[in-house]
């Protein structure tokens, strides 16, 4: 359950697409900066889809896939974000932040955890940060569009337990659909985003109120 938690999101997860299927391919623009080469037009795509993490609301489901493509679980989440802020429900646990500390309720067991957000460029529980900061991290390549989807590569510029992250962005609205993230034992988590909408969720939501749950034990681990 905990590490499921400190990927789901996402942040962008969505319908799948037959990757089989290619409907078209585009030559990627490539221009040069201090990281490196830029694909010009997958950091387009990747900005744009970035720009889509206003305050929002949206429903998380993330995969586990072995090595034969066998589903090992599957856990179901609501996600409320805001600015790098987010409220998240999955279970029997909720867990809040509010951009400087996480906490962690388990309700079964009684008990909120009390951590320190981390700083990490590819926490994928802020999915605006992950897409818009992606090149001090990662190196973006351009794949190819299907059916009105665009495909993006992320590969880490230094050692990771994964070897790429790919990326389903929907070129009419800019929204990030789907995330993968491919391992070298060949497994793969798979995380899909729906109902994707606009919200107005107030600071509030993204703490965590000790007040209003007595009885309730805080193990702070900051």
């Amino acid at each position: 359950m905990k590490n499921i938690l400190k990927y789901l999101l996402c942040a962008g997860l969505m319908a799948g697409l037959p990757l089989s299927v290619l409907t078209s391919s585009v030559q990627a623009q490539i221009t040069h900066s201090g990281q490196g080469a830029v694909d010009q037009k997958a950091d387009a795509l990747l900005k744009r889809a970035a720009g889509q993490f206003g305050n929002v609301s949206f429903n998380v489901t993330a995969t586990m896939l072995d090595a034969q493509k066998k589903e090992t679980l599957r856990q179901k989440a609501k996600v409320l974000y805001c600015k790098g802020c987010y409220h998240v429900t999955v279970a029997d646990q909720e867990v809040f932040c509010d951009g400087k500390t996480v906490w962690q309720w388990n309700k079964t067991a009684g008990e909120v955890m009390v951590t320190n957000m981390g700083s990490d460029d590819v926490d994928l529980m802020n999915p605006a940060r992950l897409l818009k900061n992606y090149d001090k991290s990662f190196r973006a390549k351009y794949i190819r569009t299907d059916e009105g989807v665009a495909v993006v590569d992320l590969q880490p510029r230094s050692a990771r337990s994964f070897h790429k992250i790919r990326l389903f962005v929907s070129e009419k609205s800019g929204m990030l659909m789907r995330l993968e993230v491919h391992k070298y034992d060949s497994s793969r988590e798979v995380y899909e985003i729906t109902e994707f909408n606009k919200a107005h969720t107030p600071a509030s939501q993204f703490t965590f109120d000790a007040a209003k749950h007595a009885g309730v034990e805080l193990i702070d681990m900051r």
